[in-house]
């Protein structure tokens, strides 16, 4: 596999913010990859990023410990060479883990139930794939004449599968509990004092429609103005609009219970290990090889706080609205004040990709 010609390399002292930046919470992210790598490695992407090339630095992260912000950039600038993705500025977005109040079992009050993954769901490639079903679609219902498009979140919400025991927990709000499967994990404070993480196990497969999308087409909130705030404010102010609107959207997810291991940390995403707040990033994965540092000059952004936002940020994540080279999702962290920061992150970001050096023709070794 071939490197794309996309990536351009070029210097770490032409990176905006490079010398700025405290790479030392980055670093730590990228050693929980290496040593993540060991167990199971990660899908090449198909920019050509392979995963093979990060071995001699994987065993390197994996046996040292920078103890300062000037050791963890020398490392990064001994293994890899910045090569900036595309000519035009691409986009990020942010997301983050919400915290809601629960109730394990139904009451007045929390109606809104979580689900575990049904056990007629099926995943679906090209080997078991029926003729005539989209291709899109990475899952499927087991019937007994064969396998079939899934329910989707309408049929779901009217009751398709009630019955079958799959409340993990219930919530007191359809917008929250929404906008949990938008984030894919969360964090429950349950009504019996425990606090339960759910995260995503599968969902139904269909396209994933935004409401933000659906509200500016409708002329309700200008498309420059979306944001999670806003779509909230509209849904708080048309309570009985939200299933039609949250309806457009056929994808609906499925989750499986976690432990908070640790506060300070994320859920454990796509690459098997936890979002690290401020420094873990969702990309495309079928371009983009999960564990690739990624520089991000995002100036114009300063919602995580600072005048512009120019950080290293390590490849750990993935979703269904990050599609392209130079397409990413910040992870804020967990809560109510990371919500706040997340849901108003959509910004113009020139993305550099840190590339092992062993892919870059004439890099010193």
């Amino acid at each position: 596999m071939s490197l794309s010609p996309l990536f351009q390399p070029g210097t770490f002292a032409a990176l905006p913010g490079w010398r700025e930046d405290d790479q030392l919470a980055a670093f730590e992210a990228f050693r929980r990859c290496a040593f993540q790598g060991l167990k199971k490695p990660y899908r090449s992407g198909s920019l050509g990023v392979v995963f093979d090339a990060f071995s001699e630095c994987h065993e390197a992260a994996r046996n040292v410990s920078p103890a300062n912000r000037r050791q963890a950039r020398a490392f990064f600038e001994e293994f890899f060479v910045p090569a900036r993705v595309g000519a035009e500025p691409g986009l990020v977005t942010g997301f983050y883990e919400p915290e809601v109040e629960a109730s394990p079992v139904p009451t007045s009050r929390h109606r809104v139930p979580l689900l575990a993954r049904p056990s007629d769901l099926v995943d679906v490639d090209d080997s078991n794939r029926p003729q005539g079903m989209d291709s899109y679609l990475a899952f499927a219902r087991a019937t007994p004449d064969g396998l079939v498009d899934y329910f989707d979140r309408e049929s779901i919400e009217r009751g398709a599968l009630a019955g079958r025991g799959l409340e993990i927990a219930w919530l007191a709000d359809r917008v929250d509990a929404f906008f949990i499967h938008v984030q894919g994990a969360a964090r429950l404070a349950m009504t019996d004092g425990r606090l339960l993480r759910v995260t995503y196990v599968a969902k139904t497969g269909q396209r994933f429609t935004g409401p933000g999308r659906v509200l500016a087409d409708l002329g309700e909130i200008p498309l420059e103005e979306v944001t999670m705030q806003s779509i909230r404010a509209w849904f708080k102010a048309h309570p009985d609009r939200v299933d039609e609107i949250l309806w457009r959207n056929r994808s609906y997810v499925f989750f499986r219970e976690a432990p908070v291991d640790d506060p300070a940390l994320g859920p454990i995403a796509a690459a098997k290990v936890p979002l690290v707040p401020g420094r873990s990033i969702a990309v495309d994965r079928l371009l983009h090889t999960f564990g690739t540092p990624f520089h991000i000059d995002a100036p114009a952004l300063t919602a995580f706080g600072g005048e512009k936002f120019q950080r290293l940020m390590i490849a750990q994540d993935t979703g269904s609205a990050i599609t392209g080279p130079a397409r990413g999702d910040l992870f804020a962290g967990s809560g109510d004040a990371a919500g706040e920061i997340a849901g108003v992150v959509r910004h113009a970001a020139t993305f550099h990709a840190l590339l092992p050096k062993s892919l870059v023709s004439g890099a010193n070794r």
